[in-house]
């Protein structure tokens, strides 16, 4: 796969609104729609674009608490963080994880209902997790920068 400013160009307009049309696409990026649909096409088949998803207003909703978590493992070995990964694969309530460098060693991305919920998610998923030695919890008010909203 060739990564040149026309790849970019797809790619952030696809970021910015996954439900283009591809001639929509093609004319935005200035290729013809041919042209498009097969490089969008190769980006797919390449894994380059993973899915596409609805991005969900959780404020419209009324259904979820953000909450940003900090994790620290007893240790750093490469058995100690794979165990780790592989539980934390296994928690839907985590939308994101990140290996981290710095004080913690893992910053994940929790979905709760609300306080109790966490609670709940923190006592049975998180604190039970291979190797978790501090685990620390912040609640996030609001957004203030999303890329996809840009």
């Amino acid at each position: 796969m060739i990564f040149d400013r026309m790849t970019d160009l797809i790619l952030r307009h696809l970021q910015q609104d996954g439900r283009l049309t591809n001639a929509e696409l093609a004319h935005r990026v200035g290729l013809s729609p041919s042209a498009c649909l097969r490089r969008v096409k190769l980006l797919e088949q390449t894994g380059v674009i993973q899915g596409y998803r609805a991005i969900v207003d959780r404020n419209a909703t009324h259904s979820m608490a953000t909450v940003i978590v900090q994790i620290t493992l007893e240790r750093q070995t490469e058995e100690c963080l794979g165990q780790f990964e592989k539980s934390v694969r296994n928690c839907p309530e985590v939308k994101e994880c990140y290996l981290m460098t710095g004080d913690a060693d893992y910053l994940l991305r929790v979905e709760a209902r609300d306080m109790s919920d966490y609670e709940r998610i923190h006592k049975e998923e998180l604190s039970r997790m291979p190797g978790v030695v501090r685990i620390q919890s912040n609640f996030a008010i609001r957004p203030v920068v999303q890329e996809w909203k840009k």
